[in-house]
């Protein structure tokens, strides 16, 4: 029973992708525990990149974040989940015929909350970001190797509180290479715009290569 969920899960995710080429946007599906900084760095990379992007918000219950991000002039959907503990190609298919993407570069998916079920589910996204904070500790990783595995950047956050916790970056960046050498590493904080800068500079290689790859496919 679970394979079969999980086939037509995977057939709805692809129809998803093809709906955001269709549309000249890239998605990227966001991962992290709760409280990792999901939506906080979705408020402030609007001022790193001149990219154009939106975000489909995934929550158990309230419309708290996607409302921030729209203070923010970002344009935001909220799924609220109920009891789910992750999205999945379904309900992110719902969510995109509520949102315009003509003019968009970039659809973020921002996950549930959750270092397990998410990384399970393909909701139809080209690239996975996971988020681990540096108070989650460097064992996280270790700890929930699935979303690590699946991973395109690991983006280390709240790394101006390096100082008051026992976080060896060192370390986490080791345990990422053996999990998944291909995975990108990167330090950031909301509060070092040079660690924003990097991640916007990220996202611009992978859009290149996106649109390569879509152009080639016409």
């Amino acid at each position: 029973m679970i394979h079969k969920i999980l086939d037509k899960n995977d057939i709805e995710a692809q129809h998803n992708r093809e709906h955001f080429e269709s549309h000249g946007v890239m998605a990227f599906n966001i991962m992290s525990s709760p409280g990792s900084g999901k939506t906080s760095l979705l408020e402030h990379l609007g001022a790193y990149t001149d990219k154009k992007y939106c975000v489909i918000e995934g929550d158990l219950e309230t419309s708290r974040d996607a409302d921030r991000l729209k203070a923010k002039g970002i344009e935001a959907i909220q799924i609220q989940t109920g009891s789910a503990c992750h999205l999945d190609a379904f309900m992110v298919h719902g969510a995109l015929h509520q949102q315009a993407l003509d003019n968009m570069d970039i659809c973020f998916v921002e996950n549930v909350g959750n270092l397990v079920c998410p990384a399970s589910y393909d909701v139809g996204t080209h690239k996975n970001i996971v988020l681990v904070s540096i108070p989650e500790g460097d064992d996280k990783i270790e700890k929930y190797p699935v979303m690590f595995h699946r991973a395109d950047l690991v983006l280390l956050t709240k790394c101006d509180l390096l100082p008051y916790f026992d976080f060896d970056v060192a370390e986490a960046r080791a345990q990422v290479s053996k999990l998944n050498p291909k995975a990108e590493v990167l330090e950031v904080s909301t509060k070092d715009p040079a660690s924003l800068t990097r991640v916007a500079q990220w996202l611009d290689k992978q859009l290149a290569a996106f649109a390569e790859r879509t152009s080639e496919a016409c």
